[in-house]
Order: structure tokens, then sequence, then C-alpha cells
């Protein structure tokens, strides 16, 4: 799967199905920074089934990372979409949401949206980003339909979390873990 970054200190936000079945001790990111690409064990700070959501910590610094687009604001739909992933790699494909999302409040939850970008393997956790860079969602699933064992894409499915939410579960985690924060 895929993981994308969220701050400069090692945060990573990626689809919780792609650590099912994997042990907290075999978690690894392969993080590209520049022209250097390194490999990290990662932490699980905090999962979440029921959103299909999870944050990694990796103990390095990764100055390349996504900024949030604006929580306060509202999220059309029909906005110009780009994801990536692993299996999506240099190809990204371009769409549209199909939902769109209100702004976020303190009781949002995390919030499933649509998009018409078809998703192969490995891109679930992967970013979902604006023509701005700015980060909308995760990668979560493919729907298809299937009549007469034909399968047809009908939309991918990406999760945004309630981001005031995320970044104290990254500040609680920074006060508890200082030394693999550095």
């Amino acid at each position: 799967g895929s993981a994308a970054p969220i701050s400069d200190d090692g945060y990573f936000l990626t689809a919780d199905h792609v650590l099912v079945g994997v042990s907290d001790k075999n978690i690894f990111i392969i993080y590209a920074n520049g022209g250097k690409i390194t490999t990290s064990k990662a932490r699980a700070v905090w999962r979440s089934a029921k959103d299909d959501l999870a944050l990694l910590h990796i103990p390095m610094k990764t100055p390349y990372y996504y900024r949030w687009s604006s929580p306060s604001r509202r999220i059309s739909q029909g906005l110009p979409v780009i994801h990536g992933g692993m299996a999506t790699g240099t190809k990204s494909s371009t769409g549209i949401l199909r939902t769109g999302l209100a702004a976020e409040s303190w009781m949002t939850r995390s919030r499933f949206f649509k998009m018409d970008i078809r998703l192969e393997p490995g891109d679930s956790g992967g970013p979902i980003i604006d023509a701005y860079g700015n980060l909308i969602g995760i990668n979560s699933a493919v729907e298809f339909l299937i009549p007469l064992e034909t399968a047809i894409f009908i939309d991918s499915e990406g999760v945004r979390p309630n981001i005031r939410k995320i970044n104290e579960l990254i500040q609680v985690d920074r006060h508890s873990n200082p030394i693999s924060n550095r």
C-alpha cells in the first residue's frame, strides 16, 4: 500500500486496510527525500478500521509533505483532483470529485467521498490532491458494477479525516514520544 507524508517530522497517513494482518513490528515506509530514497521502520500511532485510516510515524525528518486543503472551506463536487500511490507511480490519474464535502467543524467525523479515478492495487493509502497540491484525502476503495461477470468501473472512494483530530493525535504523540520524533 501507499502512505502520504503529512508533516515535516515523519508523520504519514494511510488507509487502515493496508495494515490489516500486519504486525505493528513489520511496518516500513519508503520515503523519497529529494533524489534520495530511504526506508524506515514505522510505528503505528493510531488506527481506525471504521474510518479506514491509520497514522504512522517514522523517526526522521520529512521535508517533502502534503499540506491539507482548508478544513474551514467547502470542497465542491466537480473539483479536479489527482491521486497517487505505489501502483500509479509517475502516471497519476486526474479526475473529479463526484461528491462534495462540507466545511469541517469540531464534531465532524471522517468522511468518505467518491471520485471518478480508477485506483489500482497498491494505491490504497495514497494521497488525493487538488490542483494546488493540497491534500484532500486518502485513497480508500474502488467500486465496480459486476453484471454477468464483467467488471465495470463505477467510482473510487477516498476518505478525509477530521484534520483537527489528526493534528491533535500528532501533538499528543510528539509529547509522549519525544525521542522518536527527532
